[in-house]
């Protein structure tokens, strides 16, 4: 079993900063998605204007969007509080090592890829 200290220090700030890069994004997109939440006012003067409910189902995919930035922010804050502490790519099932490719292209993953395949 290994850790992020025996990753060598060139890899730990990568991936402290790809981190730290997509929480910023998200952030940014969870403040610039509020628009598309709020409430569903419909101008009856308004020429060639979406209908209530067409208005109500892009508020629910805006909600949605902003419900799955949020979820995916907390699991990056997770994962930069396990490379602070040293547990960063160990799988949480059985300890092995998570294949750094396989946290490039999740970042936040917690586990290896036989223990998550089940």
């Amino acid at each position: 079993m290994h850790n992020i200290e025996d990753m060598n220090e060139t890899q730990q700030s990568k991936f402290l900063d790809l981190i730290k890069a997509r929480i910023s994004e998200l952030q940014a997109d969870l403040e610039g998605g509020q628009a598309g939440t709020a409430t569903v006012t419909l101008d009856q003067q308004a020429i060639g204007r979406l209908s209530r409910q067409d208005a109500l189902i892009n508020q629910a995919m805006a909600n949605a969007g902003q419900s799955r930035r949020r979820a995916e922010l907390a699991r990056l804050n997770a994962a930069l509080q396990r490379l602070e502490e040293g547990d960063y790519g160990n799988c949480e099932d059985c300890g092995d090592d998570i294949p750094p490719k396989r946290l490039e292209l999740d970042l936040a993953a917690t586990r290896c890829v036989s223990c998550a395949s089940g």
